[in-house]
């Protein structure tokens, strides 16, 4: 498993429909060692911390192995690393493979699996076409957020290593899956709310989704 690029931006100013609207998804590829904050990387910020940021969310990373679906989706686009917004393009690490609450050493900083990306129009801003967002979730190909338990620092070329697993813990595939797609699976939902990595946030949704569920079959 391996960090193929690090990628960072400041938020900046777009038009989107005659709006102004602030935007941090901007990210290119830096050279050299980076320093991994608990709540960003150096050089890089989220605009709108309602949605984007905070200790759980602190960096995204997306699977390098991606790119090569959305060069065939998006046929003509220049796609670099760092095009779907992510912090860390990575290799090796698949969201049907990686649990929750998982935790990596990438260079000297430790960092933790929690939840998968959940796209905004800002995605749709950023490839100037609000459809994005739609064909990102249903691609499934989402990538994950990380939290930051050790800071350090961090740069292309640098091994990733696994250093903690919860064999209980659930993939981050399957939580997009049961939000998005199999949203009646109450075992799914069971399975996932005994997970002690899932977040709160995620842990109140599936809890009304599971309730839902009971009411109906009741």
């Amino acid at each position: 498993m391996k960090l193929l690029s690090v990628n960072v931006a400041l938020p900046k100013e777009v038009v989107v429909n005659g709006q102004k609207v602030l935007t941090g998804i901007f990210k290119e590829p830096v050279e050299g060692r980076v320093r991994v904050r608990r709540l960003n990387l150096d050089g890089d910020r989220q605009a709108d911390l309602s949605v984007h940021g905070g200790p759980d969310k602190a960096i995204y990373a997306y699977p390098a192995e991606h790119y090569d679906y959305w060069r065939r989706e998006l046929a003509g686009a220049e796609l670099p690393w760092g095009m779907l917004g992510e912090n860390l393009t990575t290799e090796g690490l698949r969201e049907e493979e990686v649990r929750l609450g998982e935790r990596f050493r990438i260079g000297s900083a430790e960092l933790v699996v929690t939840q998968p990306r959940l796209p905004c129009y800002k995605l749709g801003v950023k490839f100037g076409d609000i459809g994005m967002v739609k064909r990102f979730l249903a691609s499934r190909r989402t990538g994950f957020y990380l939290a930051v338990a050790q800071e350090g620092e961090v740069g292309a070329g640098d091994s990733i290593e696994l250093l903690a697993r919860d064999p209980a813990a659930v993939t981050v595939a399957d939580v997009t899956r049961l939000y998005a797609f199999e949203r009646d699976d109450d075992e799914g939902l069971e399975r996932a709310l005994a997970s002690e990595a899932l977040p709160d946030g995620w842990r109140d949704y599936f809890a009304k989704q599971l309730r839902r569920l009971e009411r109906t079959s009741g």
